[in-house]
């Protein structure tokens, strides 16, 4: 079974800070490139930022020099550190990795930025 456990989501007021994590299970984390994905309500589900087995990151133009996604190994484990958070940034945040050509989900965590 694949399992992807995010936590880190909350209220943080506009310009402040929040890291997720992504706990997963089932997967050979090395060998995947993992994903963080938004939503908002309404909204198509986009992507964040991607990082790859080599540890190369990519990002969202949106979120360009205010994330960073990381990798953990020995911890089989994604972070997402968010700054300068602002209102547009509301959403709820989704881990996500494709094995054997299937999609895998975590659960969601959602994040409100607002004052």
């Amino acid at each position: 079974q694949v399992y992807l456990v995010e936590r880190g989501g909350g209220l943080v007021q506009p310009g402040g800070s929040l890291r997720l994590s992504c706990a997963t299970s089932g997967i050979n984390f090395r060998i995947h490139p993992l994903d963080w994905y938004r939503q908002a309500p309404g909204e198509q589900r986009v992507l964040v930022a991607r990082i790859t087995m080599q540890g190369t990151a990519d990002y969202a133009d949106f979120v360009k020099g205010r994330f960073t996604i990381s990798r953990d190994n020995a911890r089989s484990t994604v972070y997402l550190q968010m700054n300068s958070l602002n209102a547009e940034d509301t959403a709820v945040y989704y881990c996500h990795v494709k094995r054997q050509g299937t999609d895998f989900w975590g659960q969601g965590t959602q994040v409100t930025v607002s004052s």
